[in-house]
């Protein structure tokens, strides 16, 4: 699997999945409405941010991540990456990947920490993942995400240092 930034004429293949995942429900916080114009605005990022997406052997995107600080001003020293996988390419490596892509991506940058706010509690995959890479839960929301099979789940905050 190669890991590249991520191209304008990308997006043509991300958004199918990006729509679908967003759609459902059950991980983002995104409005499941969101046109493409207003997806590509809030995943495509410019430099000194950056978007990547991971490509297969066949040249098929299979998954994406946006890298970016987390606060602006006297808390920009902490990153935060989002992260998301076609489903037909699920449990093949390439969250794990784009994972460990985005937290090399942090220390390069200077960061000291990567923080994500708002991983759904239910989303026991990724939490999981996340924790084997060395994120610890330091918080969890209580019922901060309405879940649409679940009801109100909680939003953890996940932290690392770098």
């Amino acid at each position: 699997m190669l890991i590249r930034e991520a191209e304008e004429a990308d997006w043509a293949a991300i958004w199918p999945f990006f729509r679908r995942i967003v759609t459902e429900g059950e991980t983002f916080t995104y409005p499941p409405d969101m046109t493409p114009e207003q997806g590509r605005a809030w995943w495509m990022l410019a430099a000194p941010f950056r978007t990547v997406v991971a490509v297969d052997e066949a040249g098929a995107v299979a998954g994406t991540a946006k890298m970016n600080r987390n606060h602006m001003g006297n808390g920009s020293h902490i990153a935060s990456a989002s992260y998301m996988v076609d489903p037909a390419h699920r449990g093949r490596g390439v969250g794990r990947a784009l994972c460990a892509y985005s937290v090399e991506w942090a220390r390069a940058q200077g960061y000291r920490a990567m923080q994500f706010n708002a991983v759904v509690e239910s989303n026991v995959h990724a939490v999981a993942l996340y924790r084997s890479l060395g994120f610890e839960v330091i918080g969890t929301l209580p019922e901060g995400f309405r879940h649409p099979r679940l009801g109100y789940v909680g939003l953890h905050i996940m932290h690392l240092a770098l």
